[in-house]
């Protein structure tokens, strides 16, 4: 609901500060778009975090039994290894007695680094095909797995099925990937495995095109010809059987260090390299088996009686035989690869030469390439800490929200019988005149109404119009009206223009009787509003009493949701607070308090905006009791602009952390000043700032679960916070005797009205953090508000 305590006095500029009062609007501006700002980097982060896992942007759908027709029959019946040097398709298997070991879907923070020990205990290499995101989200164990000699390629950056791609998503998979392996690692690569591929008889007309365009920009795609079907959890002994190639021939064989639980692959692992070894196998990356296999065409072409016995042979020495992975010419054959030859013995042996070495398909990451892939990097450790953080927050803030609910309709309930029992009394009937103060500034429009109110009250007052310097009519409307009614107990008080606080204190020193009664010059009250609002005096503890001030202007939406807000915070919030002791704020617009206790705390303050919540903290601190009177009613104008409406609540929302901030010694004082310290103000700064600041995240995790995970489900949940809130309401209005109907709104006010008093509250807190200072500023009224009856 709102986010700041509502029906406070109005605020207003000296117009001799109307010129530095320009100025101060100027430099609101800044802060405007500093919180609109933060707002979008939260609205970012959430969509960086989705698109991670797959929640923004996700595409689930898998091809499959699609005609491979336009496929050259020399790729489907070729070898797992597909280029396109000189814009010609050619296939390549991987050498008999080698295994080019593979694997899918990573990093993964659990099993990865697992596999990297077995791979490192074993002396053997290993190819991983990672996703960008994963990369991304767990550089440090990529940089790990480059540094320990093995080698990368792209399994797009979020796992999709690219034959259902655009060519500007397809380029995007493949660049965003190879950003985040630069900011990991420092590297990019020129190998691909497309997500959900397997051997190479089974592309089709669909991804025909895409290896096509890739294998151009000099991309190298890898299929696999042995699966050991990892992912489906068979069994330790069927992992290890499926991957084992058929007879002596090579493979290029595909496990998954991710995707899902991979312990059984974790255990297979150690076992089937040691099972191969034992065969006559060795090991090597896809950039070794690509060397090796290019370096025995070259033997066969210098040789061609050796046959295969000299494609088998191993020379020490050779630079063209089984060598040939250390040959610059080998090497720089193979596509995209750079600083050939760096590899040593991996393709021959499984030696661990090339661990601390630039794999072929590597390259470099330099320039560009690499400031953009680090941002990246750092951007999605942001969205990694920030986003559980916020789900944190969402859980804590709901807690808090769901809690004050309940607390609030408790304890309304409680006040609500105990203050309309028949037996209960404040004390022997207050019946001694009061002094009504109004302070006016430029109220022509407003003023007649406000003294024929009074006019009609039912209990003794005299009336002190304080005219802080208007440059309209106002005082001699004020007399012609009280002469107009008949009022012989109306003075009228001009002083220059000097702000509310001191126009309130003027008429407290003018005032003739113990008990004052302030209200604003734009308010109207009920005839026996100033009998009742008094009556708590009865009780010498008593030193201050909040009346009821209702929204008179409340048949437009805007007027209508400031009403909803209205009723809500007076009927629930303030008597919570009256119970607690520890009432926060004496609405402007209907207040009274002892005179004495006014001048014994020092008057009305100006060194706050909300001189209303100064006031009451300041009588709580001096000892006095303050409590909330829902039987005195006042009708006020409420703004009427999105405008006026924004300027109002900032600076009220302003003006109470400025108040907070400056009785912040309340926190460690003793007595009644302490309990207002460490009951009121906690839950003041709990309720009425940190939880509003954080409650866009309902909304935000709501829109964003609309949008990319569970519409059915976050929308049930939404409608199910507005259901607790619909009852609160209704409650309230209840209790406050309202019609219901104005409760149709509360829908379109969950949707518009309250994300306007997060962004207020927002932006309140940047000022305050910034040290900006507000200054009064006069709303625009109509007038409209005229006799309770009226607007009833």
């Amino acid at each position: 609901m709102a986010t700041t305590t509502p029906s406070r006095g109005r605020r207003r500029a000296p117009s001799r500060m109307t010129r530095a009062a320009g100025k101060a609007a100027a430099l609101q501006k800044p802060r405007v778009i500093l919180a609109l700002l933060l707002l979008l980097a939260l609205t970012s982060v959430m969509l960086l975090d989705g698109y991670l896992r797959a929640e923004v942007g996700g595409d689930e759908r898998v091809r499959s039994n699609a005609s491979s027709s336009k496929v050259p029959d020399k790729v489907l019946d070729g070898g797992p290894i597909l280029s396109f040097r000189g814009g010609e398709a050619q296939s390549q298997s991987v050498p008999e007695k080698t295994i080019a070991l593979t694997f899918d879907d990573g990093p993964n923070p659990t099993w990865t680094p697992q596999i990297l020990k077995i791979l490192e205990a074993n002396d053997v290499p290993g190819t991983f095909f990672v996703v960008g995101s994963m990369v991304s989200r767990y550089p440090s164990i990529v940089k790990d797995l480059v540094n320990q000699g093995n080698e990368i390629g792209i399994h797009t950056f979020t796992h999709v099925d690219l034959s259902y791609q655009s060519d500007d998503r397809i380029a995007r998979e493949m660049d965003q990937t190879q950003l985040a392996l630069a900011g990991a690692a420092g590297i990019t690569t020129t190998l691909f495995r497309a997500p959900y591929s397997s051997e190479a008889d089974a592309i089709d007309n669909y991804s025909w095109p895409v290896y096509k365009k890739l294998g151009e920009e000099g991309y190298t795609s890898v299929f696999v010809d042995t699966d050991s079907d990892d992912w489906k959890r068979p069994g330790v002994s069927k992992i290890i059987k499926w991957a084992t190639p058929s007879k002596s021939k090579g493979a290029s064989v595909l496990f998954h260090d991710a995707g899902g639980e991979r312990s059984q692959t974790v255990k297979a692992l150690g076992t089937y390299i040691k099972k191969m070894k034992a065969k006559g196998y060795t090991f090597t990356t896809i950039s070794g088996a690509i060397r090796q296999g290019n370096g025995q065409d070259a033997q066969s072409g210098q040789n061609a009686q050796a046959g295969q016995n000299a494609q088998n042979s191993q020379q020490p020495g050779s630079e063209q035989g089984g060598q040939s992975e250390q040959s610059e010419q080998a090497g720089g054959q193979a596509p995209g690869a750079q600083q050939p030859g760096q590899n040593g013995q991996l393709g021959q042996s499984g030696e661990a030469g090339g661990v601390n070495s630039l794999q072929a398909a590597h390259r470099t990451a330099t320039g560009t390439t690499l400031y953009e892939g680090k941002a990246l990097v750092a951007a999605v450790a942001v969205a990694e800490w920030t986003v559980p953080g916020l789900a944190v927050g969402l859980a804590v803030v709901g807690v808090a929200v769901m809690g004050r609910f309940g607390m609030m309709l408790i304890l309304a309930r409680r006040h609500y019988r105990q203050r309309n029992k028949r037996r209960f009394s404040w004390g022997p009937t207050v019946t001694q005149p009061v002094s009504v103060i109004v302070p006016a500034y430029n109220e022509k429009e407003c003023i007649a109404n406000t003294l024929e109110s009074l006019a009609k009250s039912t209990h003794p007052i005299e009336i002190i119009v304080v005219d802080d310097g208007s440059t309209d009519d106002t005082s001699q409307i004020a007399r012609d009206a009280a002469q107009s009614f008949g009022m012989t107990n109306v003075r009228v008080i001009r002083q220059e223009n000097a702000g509310k606080p001191a126009a309130l204190n003027n008429g407290v020193r003018s005032a003739s009787y113990d008990i004052v009664v302030m209200m604003d010059g734009d308010t109207v009250f009920e005839p026996d509003a100033v009998h009742q609002l008094v009556q708590p005096f009865a009780d010498p503890e008593v030193g201050a009493v909040a009346g009821n001030a209702k929204v008179g202007n409340r048949n437009t939406i805007i007027g209508a949701w400031q009403h909803i807000e209205y009723v809500m915070g007076f009927n629930l919030d303030r008597r919570m607070y009256d119970l607690l002791r520890c009432m926060p704020t004496i609405p402007g617009a209907i207040g009274a308090f002892r005179r004495d206790a006014v001048l014994e705390v020092g008057g009305m303050s100006e060194d706050t905006l909300a001189e209303d919540t100064d006031i009451t903290i300041a009588m709580h601190r001096g000892g006095w009791r303050v409590v909330y009177q829902e039987h005195a009613r006042a009708w006020t104008e409420a703004p009427a602009s999105l405008k006026q409406l924004w300027s109002q609540r900032y600076r009220w929302s302003y003006g109470t952390m400025q108040a907070l901030w400056k009785h912040r010694k309340s926190l460690t004082d003793k007595g009644p000043s302490g309990r207002f310290g460490r009951v009121g103000m906690p839950l003041v700064v709990i309720f009425q700032i940190i939880t509003p600041v954080f409650a866009p995240l309902i909304d935000v995790f709501t829109a964003y679960s609309m949008i990319f995970i569970d519409f059915k489900a976050a929308l049930l949940a939404w409608l199910a916070v507005l259901g607790i809130q619909l009852v609160c309401a209704a409650y309230a209005f209840r209790l406050d005797r309202e019609k219901y109907r104005y409760l149709l709104m509360m829908p379109l006010q969950q949707l518009a009205y309250r994300q306007m008093m997060y962004l207020v509250l927002i932006h309140s807190c940047i000022t305050a953090l910034t040290g900006g200072r507000l200054r009064w500023q006069k709303l625009k009224r109509t007038g409209e508000v005229g006799t309770p009856a009226g607007v009833s």
